[in-house]
């Protein structure tokens, strides 16, 4: 459900910015400030009430941000993310009713996954991007090399969301069969918030020199 070329630009990215936002005004200082540091994906989730109009004014007035909406949990919510302007589109289970909407409005989807039975799930559904979370409760790298292990083959790609620190990223960023990791270290809430702008850039840039380093 992923295109090739989404799925690429998150590899290439490394990292994406997962966001809780309480303010839509917020949200293209926010954007402008991410790219400023070199970060060119971001995750907003519908965690509040303003993420899905700050979908649709990143969309409108940052045309080179790739819009992810996360914590996507019903068909009204895949349509709206769509209607909005999202690229992408995240969850934190694997829910058949939502895959199947998101593939009636050819919204790519990666569903949450944490075990094989998850991923079997996901990959009976046409999904081969999944988000592995919670990460870092979950057993963190060395579960998501142990569950990947015997889809790798098929193209499997993960993208580590939840309880993941800077200081992880390039133990995630190791491994061959992840895409990007998803972490909310990169615009904190608090930042946002205050319109922390120079904060958050300086965040983006030590993230993508970590991505550098790690050959992406």
């Amino acid at each position: 459900m992923f295109a090739e070329e989404t799925r690429n630009c998150l590899s290439a990215a490394g990292v994406v910015p997962v966001v809780v936002i309480n303010d839509a005004a917020k949200a293209v200082p926010l954007a402008k400030a991410l790219l400023a540091g070199g970060v060119k994906v971001i995750e907003l989730t519908l965690r509040t009430a303003a993420g899905l109009d700050a979908i649709k004014a990143i969309a409108a007035e940052v045309p080179d941000m790739l819009i992810g909406a996360g914590t996507v949990l019903s068909p009204e919510q895949v349509r709206e993310v769509k209607a909005a302007g999202a690229h992408f589109a995240v969850a934190p289970g694997t829910n058949r009713t939502v895959l199947a909407a998101a593939q009636e409005v050819d919204l790519p989807f990666a569903p949450g996954v944490m075990t094989p039975s998850d991923i079997e799930t996901a990959l009976g559904m046409g999904c081969t991007t999944l988000k592995f979370f919670p990460a870092e409760s979950a057993g963190g790298v060395p579960h998501l090399k142990a569950m990947a292990a015997p889809y790798g083959h098929l193209g499997v790609k993960f993208m580590p969301t939840g309880g993941i620190k800077a200081a992880q990223l390039g133990d995630y960023l190791a491994v061959p069969t992840v895409a990007a990791v998803g972490g909310s270290w990169l615009a904190t809430a608090a930042q946002i918030d205050a319109g922390d702008w120079a904060a958050i850039t300086n965040q983006a840039a030590e993230a993508m020199a970590v991505v550098a380093a790690a050959g992406r």
